[in-house]
């Protein structure tokens, strides 16, 4: 009985107790003189925040496939290094007249909220594409692309490469 009010009271102070030893341990790094005014204005921060995150109360985050992590951060090195590479050609003048820019639209098929953040920071640190936009009502997806041949290569590319495993790993 006493351990579980302890227990429930434990949780109302520090809902997200990693949260709260990440904030503190993080404030307290980036104070140049670490002293008892920073360690005070770390422990409100640390006691604070995780509040402030109980009130949106974000679902839980389940994976289906560890292995398929690991398959998309090989994907997604190998791709962020010839994207590197095409795209410094570009910037460079070496592939001026062969380049086009343009905007694709791409019809989603993910609709779980991690997932498309996934995607998201996928499109944005592959240089030379930019997640635009996103209708959530419709799936469709604006792509902005640096160097853009096919449309359906695009489509393809994120569809195969990118948001099957995504759908793979997110339930």
């Amino acid at each position: 009985m006493i351990a579980r009010i302890s227990q429930r009271v434990f949780q109302q102070i520090l809902p997200h107790p990693i949260l709260s030893v990440a904030l503190f341990m993080v404030w307290m790094l980036m104070s140049s003189p670490a002293g008892t005014g920073h360690a005070t204005i770390a422990l409100i921060v640390a006691l604070l925040v995780p509040q402030v995150m109980r009130a949106l109360e974000p679902d839980r985050v389940r994976v289906r496939s560890p292995l398929a992590i690991i398959r998309l951060l090989w994907r997604l090195f190998l791709d962020v290094l010839a994207s590197n590479w095409n795209t410094a050609r570009i910037v460079l003048g070496y592939r001026k007249r062969t380049r086009k820019a343009g905007f694709v639209n791409i019809q989603l098929e993910c609709s779980n909220r991690y997932a498309l953040a996934c995607l998201a920071i996928i499109v944005t640190s592959t240089p030379g594409t930019t997640w635009v936009q996103y209708d959530r009502y419709s799936r469709v997806l604006l792509l902005h692309v640096l160097d853009l041949r096919d449309e359906d290569d695009w489509k393809a590319i994120l569809h195969d490469r990118y948001e099957s495993l995504l759908m793979e790993i997110f339930p």
